[in-house]
This record gives C-alpha cells, sequence and structure tokens, in this order.
C-alpha cells in the first residue's frame, strides 16, 4: 500500500506579524492604505525543508500573534499535518455546503504559496521549472498605485521608473474630474517620454457608456493605450463585452477581482481582450490554461515580493507583468531580480524567497498596535533615495518588543 514518505510530511509552522507604514500612501479611484498588514506563513517537514507564504490585510491590522497562531491551529493546519505538499497543491476537494468557506484570516494564498514552495524545494526545482516554464525571465511594467500621490511624487516616480529600465507604465484613473485624468497622463508623457506603452486603471470607477466616452476622450487628447483595466464593475459582463468591441485601438483587460469561478465565467462571456490574474498559484494556473485554449493573453498583476513570476513564467500567454515599487522587499533575503525592466526567475530551488532573519528580528511586530503607534517601514530600495520614509530599525524592534 502507498504510504507518504515520512520525511517529506508536514510537521510544523511558524507565522511572524509584520506592522509598520508603507514608504508612500498607496490606493486607486475607490481606496487608499498606509500601513503593511502580513503575516509571513512557514510550513515545515519532516526532512528539515521549508515553505514560506506570506497572509497579508490591504486595510485591516491581524490580531495579536497568539490569536492569529490559534486561529491557524484550529482552522487550517489540521488540514496540513502529516501530509506531503506535492499532493496537496494538486489536490482537488469537493466543495459544498459548510465546507465552502475561508478562514477567520486570510491564510488561503499564503499557505498555497508556502505549499507550493515546499513541494518544489522537495523535489530540487525552482518552482517556475516545476511549473512546465521553458523561459527564464518576462516583461515588467512600472505601476505607481499612484492616485493619490501629488503631481510632483507621481512625475517623480515614474521619472525614477523610466531611469531604471522600464518601457511600460500604468497610472490609476477615474477621477471624478476627466481633467485630472488627462492631466495625469500629461505629467507621464513628459516624465518617461512620450510614445512609451501607457496603461490605465480605473479600478471599476466608471458605467460601460462613461467608460467608453473617457477612453475616446483619453485618445483623442493623443494618449495611445495599451489596455484599460477594470474600467466598470467585474461582473458586468454585458457592459465588459460592449466596451470589448466599442473600444478601438486598445484592449480591455478585467478579472483582476474575480475568483476562479467568476475568471471562468468572464471568459466563457467573451468579455475581456486580457485575463489579469494575481497570486493564487494552482489557481492561476488552471484558469491561465483555459485562457490559453480560447487564445485570451494573460497579464499578471501584483503579487507578494514578486512571487507571480513563477506563473508568469510558465504560462506562454503572459507578456506583462506589474511591479509596483512597494517597500515589502525588506522581508526576504534575495529578492526577485529585476534586470532592466524584465523581472528575472530566480535559478533556486522553490520559489526562491527565504524570510528574511534581520526582519524576524527587527521587524516583527507580535502585538497589533494603534495606528498612530506604528513605525515608519523601510524605503523601496529599488525606488532609490528620495521619495519614501528611511528606515528606522530601533524604533521599529522597539515597537515589535511591546508586550
Amino acid at each position: 500500500m502507498w504510504e507518504i514518505d515520512v520525511a517529506r510530511r508536514i510537521s510544523g509552522f511558524t507565522l511572524t506579524r509584520f506592522q509598520f507604514r508603507r514608504d508612500r500612501v498607496i490606493g486607486d479611484s475607490q481606496v487608499r492604505a498606509e500601513f503593511v498588514h502580513a503575516v509571513a506563513v512557514e510550513l515545515h517537514a519532516e526532512d528539515g525543508e521549508t515553505g514560506l507564504g506570506f497572509a497579508q490585510f490591504l486595510f485591516n491590522p491581524f490580531p495579536d500573534l497568539a490569536e492569529c497562531e490559534a486561529i491557524f491551529a484550529a482552522e487550517v493546519f489540521p488540514g496540513l499535518e502529516g501530509q506531503d505538499a506535492l499532493s496537496l497543491v494538486h489536490r482537488v476537494d469537493r466543495p459544498r455546503g459548510g465546507n465552502r468557506r475561508s478562514a477567520s484570516l486570510p491564510f488561503g494564498e499564503g499557505v498555497q504559496v508556502a505549499l507550493w514552495d515546499l513541494a518544489a524545494r522537495q523535489a530540487g526545482l525552482p518552482l517556475w521549472r516545476m511549473l512546465g516554464a521553458r523561459r527564464d525571465r518576462v516583461r515588467g511594467y512600472a505601476s505607481g498605485l499612484d492616485f493619490h500621490l501629488s503631481d510632483e511624487e507621481f512625475s517623480d516616480l515614474f521619472g525614477r521608473a523610466a531611469e531604471q529600465g522600464y518601457t511600460a507604465f500604468k497610472i490609476k484613473v477615474g477621477h471624478p474630474e476627466p481633467e485630472r485624468d488627462l492631466h495625469r497622463l500629461d505629467l507621464l508623457a513628459r516624465a518617461v517620454g512620450k510614445g512609451r506603452p501607457v496603461m490605465v486603471d480605473a479600478n471599476e470607477a466608471w458605467s460601460p457608456k462613461e467608460a467608453l466616452m473617457r477612453v475616446e476622450a483619453m485618445q483623442a487628447a493623443g494618449h495611445r493605450l495599451l489596455w484599460v483595466e477594470d474600467p466598470i464593475l467585474r461582473d458586468d459582463f454585458d457592459g465588459l463585452r460592449m466596451l470589448r468591441h466599442e473600444m478601438r485601438g486598445t484592449q480591455l483587460n478585467s478579472g483582476e477581482y474575480l475568483d476562479l469561478s467568476g475568471r471562468r465565467a468572464l471568459l466563457e462571456a467573451r468579455a475581456t481582450d486580457m485575463l489579469n490574474v494575481h497570486g493564487r498559484i494552482g489557481e492561476v494556473m488552471q484558469v491561465g490554461w483555459l485562457a490559453a485554449d480560447i487564445g485570451i493573453p494573460v497579464t499578471l498583476g501584483n503579487t507578494f515580493l514578486e512571487l507571480g513570476v513563477h506563473t508568469a513564467m510558465a504560462l506562454p500567454e503572459v507578456q506583462w507583468m506589474e511591479y509596483s515599487f512597494q517597500n515589502y522587499d525588506v522581508l526576504a533575503e534575495e529578492p526577485i531580480e529585476i534586470r532592466d525592466g524584465w523581472v528575472m526567475a530566480p535559478d533556486r530551488p522553490g520559489h526562491g524567497l527565504r524570510l528574511s532573519e534581520a526582519a524576524r528580528r527587527e521587524l516583527a511586530c507580535p502585538r497589533r498596535l494603534p495606528d498612530d503607534e506604528i513605525p515608519a517601514g523601510p524605503a523601496c530600495d529599488r525606488l532609490g533615495p528620495g521619495l519614501g520614509h528611511r528606515h528606522d530599525t530601533q524604533k521599529i524592534a522597539a515597537h515589535a518588543g511591546r508586550s
């Protein structure tokens, strides 16, 4: 009778809680965020290998570490303990009734990434190779998450991105005043040079007819758009299908806010030119295969610490991957390399990232802090000096050690 290799069994877990200020306010036409709220999830196997993933809240802090651990131990770990990571990443469950639910905290993506990391490490392969990739880099585009930045900050960020070799740029639009969106596109052209590929993301700010009018106004002002992202409600398939056919000279990019079932329905409705996916590796591969089967290109949106590079390599339809200069890199011993605007696949076992021991020691924050006590985090090293805060290790360590 077949049995799991004892050495490969998952035997334990470690959670590390983080809470610090972003180096700039990020956001779009609907939301803004000032803080990083994340928990590193490490799954340990009997053979000494560890898989790493990250859970995060965009707006709200995680509870104290002790409560996070209690919830994980009660709701998540029973389904992992004693199992083989490679079998879990390929397992198909039968979600029915009360079994179709999420954990009390958003551990789902972090656990999925940690399992894929552990499975690839135990196989001795970089994750992108285990997923079947035949290339080791993908073009990155610079994304500002810039809706709430001043004009000066906006121009500075994108100007620095162009200096670093990025050749395509995505900005946030959807302001109540159409002139403001046009003004930002003009600023972008001055910061990076005219004729560069430009994408705009409205984050569902418009109705279908309004979206068509806004895009036509941008084009009439001389702005060539590579794609228009999430202009209207995610499940308005009739409106999306209309825009797909009526918008001339650009492409419709949608799917960011949908789950696996919703993306399947979006593709079946032929309601987008491009499918936007993110960080759940197994689900991204599944819907990516479906998109390839019907000839719909896939784009990789923001993923924590650029871990989406692995699925970007493996899916032949992916031509672009988003990078938005967030100050997460300090959490990894060796972040994903970005060279001259190309995101490079790490040639290391698993997904190639290990939790930084310095971050574990100096940035970990086991107790929930009120907003006015959250310390400034490190600046994004890739952005260079200028925009953002500098890292205050002593202050963060002092807050992290509070009981």
